[in-house]
């Protein structure tokens, strides 16, 4: 549902708005009542009338405070219980905070109470999966929320359930504070610039080469024994909920059942330290390229990644912002 309606709407507010409103109206209509003015509110903020903008604004409030997670399943698996126990979501008006293992998750989100079962569309501002929207449907009992989530790319779930492959994870969650979360902003969205020298086409078509010796000895499932992104290393035991498949010359790194890195890779051994490319195929990314260069440690392999746009690293020294180290062993 599109609202105009402006961050942490409060419905008290809007009827003083009302009610401002229906002065200027009596000045041109005497007749003018306050349903008048409550219904041109609704309209201008993309609602069919004052009783749909009022259900939508308190649905909202209803979801205000902090939530920790009951239990997490994602394409039919359950998370163990570890992983979640460090997570939480906090909610202020229509704005959100993800806190979890992988990393903090900043955005937006709205809802729409007028459908069975009521729907929530987020939006991701910042974070891993920064530029990216996620459909989902929610029942709340009291502080006993329940969510059913497509992740980034997936369909809206039409029920509370997943399955192997679905794309969906499924949220329980239990209210630990109802109060409204301090310094949840929703994130910052970056400020779109251009870049100084305007950067050549990409050349996608060269990521559809044949399956080189190094892409075949890549293949298959990975589990990580390290990752350190902007300089900041991943917990140890944090990392069992990470994994690595590659497919083809496609990757695809996942962490508590989100998405961090979906790409296509192509390799050139010949180069010292061999070189990796991805061509990013999801997240804030999505079209660009990231240079990267890997090695062999033992039986492991070892990623060192920029950010898109940003120069190739010489060697695995760097670990600071903008660079992506992991290291992974093959999954037995």
């Amino acid at each position: 549902m599109a609202t105009l309606l402006p961050s942490r709407p409060n419905l008290e507010h809007l009827r003083g708005q009302a009610k401002k409103l229906l002065v200027d109206l009596k000045k041109r209509n005497s007749a003018a009542k306050l349903a008048d003015a409550q219904l041109k509110i609704a309209r201008d903020s993309g609602f069919r009338n004052w009783s749909a903008l009022a259900t939508h604004v308190e649905a909202l409030r209803a979801l205000e405070g902090e939530w920790s997670f009951v239990s997490l399943q994602v394409d039919g698996s359950d998370l163990p219980p570890a992983y979640s126990a460090h997570s939480r979501i906090l909610m202020d008006g229509d704005r959100f905070r993800m806190e979890s293992p992988e990393g903090n998750y900043d955005g937006t989100f709205t809802v729409d109470a007028s459908t069975d079962p009521m729907r929530i569309d987020i939006d991701f501002v910042e974070g891993p999966e920064s530029g990216n929207r996620s459909q989902g449907i929610y029942e709340l009992r009291g502080d006993r929320l329940t969510m059913c989530i497509g992740v980034v790319g997936a369909s809206r779930p039409k029920g509370f359930s997943t399955k192997k492959g679905s794309g969906h994870a499924l949220e329980k969650l239990r209210r630990v504070d109802a109060k409204r979360p301090q310094n949840v902003t929703g994130g910052k969205r970056a400020a779109r610039t251009e870049p100084a020298v305007a950067a050549g086409p990409v050349d996608t078509d060269s990521f559809n080469a044949a399956i080189t010796p190094m892409l075949e000895r890549l293949q298959g499932e990975w589990l990580p024994t390290e990752l350190v992104t902007n300089g900041d290393p991943m917990r140890a035991d944090w990392l069992a909920f990470g994994s690595r498949i590659n497919t083809g010359n496609e990757t695809k790194v996942v962490f508590g059942g989100q998405v961090m890195v979906h790409a296509k890779m192509k390799i050139d051994d010949t180069a010292s330290p061999i070189a990796v490319d991805y061509l990013n195929l999801a997240g804030a990314a999505k079209g660009k390229i990231s240079l990267g260069i890997m090695d062999w440690v033992g039986d492991e392999v070892r990623f060192l990644i920029a950010a898109a746009g940003a120069p190739r690293p010489r060697d695995f020294a760097g670990k600071g912002k903008g660079l992506t180290l992991s290291r992974w062993r093959r999954k037995t």
